[in-house]
């Protein structure tokens, strides 16, 4: 079961006083948590009433503090629902909120908002707590009435709300699903109002969370809030190999890290020539094998089908080739002299004090310790007594 808060023998507790502490000492067991880099920093008496509340998972919201309640970052406090209240944890408070409205084009303007009623009283509580022990069961039993329905569709997570009058049911589907009947299967079943929300591959990774390939938590829970698509060009254009079974995340779609360095990469490639023209000289023409964007070098290949006689080239040199091939020249080599000198193999250089890495591969042979010869003990002569 995912969690809202920190837990204490499976029973969610609330923060302490200490500001500085969010949820727990690693302050990681809730996504898309946000630092608050102000929170040293007294609050102005103009700062805004409008807080931040986050829920289950990656659902977050506005809502204005009517009350004027001193709240601070993991308050638990009712909120407005429709119907009914929710319970949800103060995630973000103060100036900070005013930048955060801003982020996501947002106007601060409290009658759009929804209200804060009171902070969380113990009645509040147990009724919460209540209603989140519900939700893995909730979702496994919602899975075999959607199958009995043949629904083609996946039931990845249930949210009940505060006061336990409503449940939000988050599913997957790839076409369009008529799901009226399945709500009325499930108001009966659970008593309570059914609002079906559907969200895609990548929102789910993001609510569900995991570990990624590089070992680290996957972006989508952790930080990123807007998924911006991601298609196959970033991965050429960072000459990566087209293999789907690396290219793709936990999702299954292409993972949304092959948009981080595709700006420079895309800069960095701005005076290359195009890799469609092969390069003639009197040897014959030479055709793109490979490229290594951030060095500036190419590298060509005499043969289109395979590589022979590959030859680094500079861009500079690229340009100049291509040049002279237009005017209908052909140089007598494909690289100058000068280039050939500055381009080095690289090797491992030893800068940080470290040994050699192939130190453990080559085993040195032992050396054969010589025994000592022990010396021998002369014989005593015997004495005439023992004759």
């Amino acid at each position: 079961m995912t969690q809202r808060s920190c837990t204490i023998d499976g029973i969610e507790v609330s923060t302490s006083d200490d500001d500085s502490r969010v949820c727990c000492k690693s302050g990681s067991c809730n996504k898309l948590n946000t630092y608050d880099w102000l929170k040293d920093i007294p609050q102005l008496p103009n700062s805004s009433e409008i807080i931040e509340i986050r829920f289950k998972n990656t659902r977050k919201t506005f809502y204005y503090n009517v009350n004027g309640l001193p709240l601070k970052r993991g308050d638990i406090v009712a909120v407005e629902a429709s119907p009914g209240h929710d319970i949800g944890i103060v995630s973000l408070t103060g100036e900070l909120v005013r930048e955060q409205l801003k982020r996501y084009g947002l106007k601060e303007k409290a009658a759009d908002l929804k209200k804060v009623y009171r902070k969380a009283k113990q009645n509040d509580l147990e009724k919460w707590y209540n209603a989140i022990s519900r939700e893995e069961e909730t979702m496994l039993k919602a899975r075999v009435i959607a199958d009995d329905l043949k629904l083609d569709m996946k039931i990845s997570d249930v949210e009940y709300q505060g006061d336990k009058t409503k449940a939000i049911f988050y599913y997957i589907a790839n076409e369009r699903v008529d799901f009226r009947g399945l709500i009325k299967v499930l108001a009966d079943e659970f008593r309570i109002r059914i609002e079906m929300r559907q969200i895609g591959a990548r929102q789910e990774a993001g609510r569900v969370g995991g570990i990624g390939s590089c070992g680290r938590e996957l972006c989508c829970s952790t930080f990123i809030t807007n998924f911006v698509s991601v298609t196959t060009n970033a991965a050429r254009h960072q000459e990566i190999s087209l293999n789907p079974q690396k290219l793709a995340g936990q999702c299954g779609k292409l993972k949304c890290c092959l948009n981080y360095e595709l700006s420079a990469y895309l800069d960095a490639r701005e005076d290359f020539p195009d890799t469609n023209i092969p390069l003639k000289t009197e040897n014959g023409e030479a055709y793109h094998f490979k490229s290594d964007i951030h060095r500036k070098m190419l590298w060509y290949s005499f043969q289109k089908e395979y590589p022979e006689n590959v030859t680094a080239v500079s861009v500079s040199r690229a340009h100049e080739v291509i040049k002279l091939n237009r005017e209908g020249k052909k140089p007598a080599q494909l690289t100058d002299e000068t280039f050939v000198a500055e381009t080095k193999p690289l090797e491992f250089e030893n800068q940080m004090g470290q040994d050699s890495l192939t130190r453990f591969d080559d085993k040195k042979p032992r050396k054969k310790k010589k025994k000592k010869r022990r010396n021998q003990h002369k014989r005593k002569p015997k004495n005439n007594n023992d004759q």
